[in-house]
């Protein structure tokens, strides 16, 4: 509905225009002639006409090019309909208009034809041809004078006798007509085509950036269903091993898991969570994880306040704590410090997760934990964040995450 709401609008504002055009030439620009010969009023009519004529025939040749599903065609196949439907258009809109027209009391070109008459009688008797000069008999013309006078009112208003002494007027087809319907109908059809494709092309990109998104959501559908597995196979394999050694932690490790599950639930909803919240499950998952390795675990928090409620994404903070303690900590026979950061740069949010250890080559390229970040940064950010791991100082690793500050 809103669509042909449009159309009909773009229709009636186009052909008023053009007919404004021939009103502001033919009656303010030559206004005189009107005022001369008059008409006036025919013109206008016979003016409406045509216009009324030229919306029902564009109108006819846009049903035409609905029909044939121009838009599945190649270019030449589409140069082929612009030129058959604009020629064929402008030849409907000149013979149609005109058939209409000249069947109205009002017709401006029979107005016109009246005049030329009165013009061609008042020629001929400025000549002062003979009455009989017609007639192929007795009194034709003779001399070139009166030849010259024949050919002139005949060429100058298109009238003349016959035989019988009759006023013939000779109704020739009107090139320019027909070439001044071709273009207003080729302007008409480029816009229209033009439009169309530009709408075609706008709903093409709409599209791909719906598709796009839909994979770039099931990837991280895919992505986070990983990462909670793989965070629950860790803290259970840290339970079990409380199970026999301490019943009594073991309980309160599956409260803390309970809690952590809990969270990561409520995350999955959502494509970020508050720094803060993030946190919780980092100490939650840290509570776990010193019951496991009690004193070789050390845990050093350095948290900016104006971090703590912008964004991130649901469990990349765990994450990256996880694979601190697997492939960190958990290799080192004293044990080590885990120390996260967060502080704001400029305009970039900046995150540090440092574990003593050193950084095995093979982890940065096959970890989970390190590629599901990478994937996440990548598909959320595009391309404006960034994440790193290094080797820093004589024995620590750094994580480091930079993301903007604004999602």
């Amino acid at each position: 509905m809103k669509i042909n709401i449009r159309y009909w609008i773009c229709q009636l504002a186009g052909w008023g225009i053009w007919g404004f055009i021939f009103v502001y030439f033919y009656v303010i620009i030559f206004g005189d002639r009107f005022e001369e010969q008059g008409g006036k009023k025919e013109y206008l009519i016979s003016l409406g006409i045509y216009l009324v004529a030229g919306i029902i025939c564009t109108h006819i040749l846009r049903t035409v090019i609905k029909k044939t599903n121009w838009l599945r065609y190649s270019f030449n196949n589409v140069l082929l309909l612009f030129i058959v439907g604009v020629g064929s258009t402008s030849i409907v809109l000149y013979y149609g208009g005109n058939a209409i027209e000249h069947n109205t009391p009002y017709s401006y070109d029979n107005f016109l034809i009246a005049k030329r008459l009165e013009k061609a009688v008042k020629m001929e008797k400025d000549a002062g041809l003979d009455s009989n000069y017609y007639l192929a008999g007795g009194g034709a013309v003779k001399d070139s004078i009166s030849l010259r006078a024949i050919s002139k009112i005949k060429n100058n208003t298109g009238w003349h006798r016959n035989k019988n002494g009759e006023w013939r007027h000779e109704n020739k087809t009107d090139l320019y007509g027909i070439y001044q319907n071709f273009l207003v109908i080729s302007l008409w059809m480029l816009i229209y085509i033009v439009f169309h494709y530009v709408q075609r092309n706008r709903n093409d990109q709409f599209d791909r950036l719906k598709l796009e998104t839909t994979v770039k959501e099931l990837e991280l559908k895919t992505i986070k269903s990983h990462i909670n597995p793989h965070f629950i196979f860790n803290s259970l394999n840290s339970i079990r091993a409380l199970v026999d050694e301490n019943p009594k932690r073991a309980r309160r490790a599956i409260t803390e898991l309970s809690n952590i599950l809990r969270s990561s639930m409520q995350a999955e909803k959502s494509e970020t969570v508050t720094l803060e919240r993030e946190l919780d499950i980092v100490k939650d998952y840290l509570a776990l994880e010193h019951m496991r390795f009690e004193e070789r675990l050390r845990v050093e928090f350095e948290i900016a306040e104006d971090t703590l409620q912008l964004p991130v994404p649901p469990m990349m903070l765990q994450t990256l704590v996880e694979n601190a303690i697997k492939h960190g900590i958990s290799k080192q026979i004293q044990g080590g410090v885990v120390r996260v950061a967060a502080e704001i740069r400029g305009n970039q949010l900046e995150l540090l997760v440092q574990n003593t250890g050193r950084l095995d080559g093979a982890i940065s390229e096959d970890g989970f934990g390190i590629k599901s970040t990478q994937d996440r940064l990548n598909l959320m950010y595009q391309g404006k964040a960034a994440f790193k791991i290094q080797n820093t100082g004589a024995n620590m690793v750094e994580s480091k995450v930079t993301m903007p500050v604004a999602v």
